[in-house]
């Protein structure tokens, strides 16, 4: 696993085997830490990030470049 610092400065290891697919790069999930026991959040991969919101739906945004994963979700009344 790769290593990443969080806005916080805190290191989170980011598994880059599987990955979910955004507009501009996929999104990692990121543990706090080696044996990926707690998950922390996701890399994006377009700008390296930690910084990334999941809403309910399950859509994911990078705070930082924009990047988002569609949700998985879809309810026509959420439009």
């Amino acid at each position: 696993m790769d290593t990443a610092t969080t806005p916080a400065g805190d290191v989170v290891f980011v598994d880059r085997s599987t990955g979910d697919r955004g507009t501009k790069g996929r999104f990692f999930v990121a543990y706090t830490s080696a044996e990926a026991e707690t998950r922390y959040g996701f890399c994006c991969e377009h700008c390296g990030a930690v910084d990334a919101a999941m809403d309910t739906m399950g859509r994911i945004e990078c705070n930082v470049c924009g990047n988002v994963r569609k949700p998985e979700e879809w309810d026509a009344a959420h439009e």
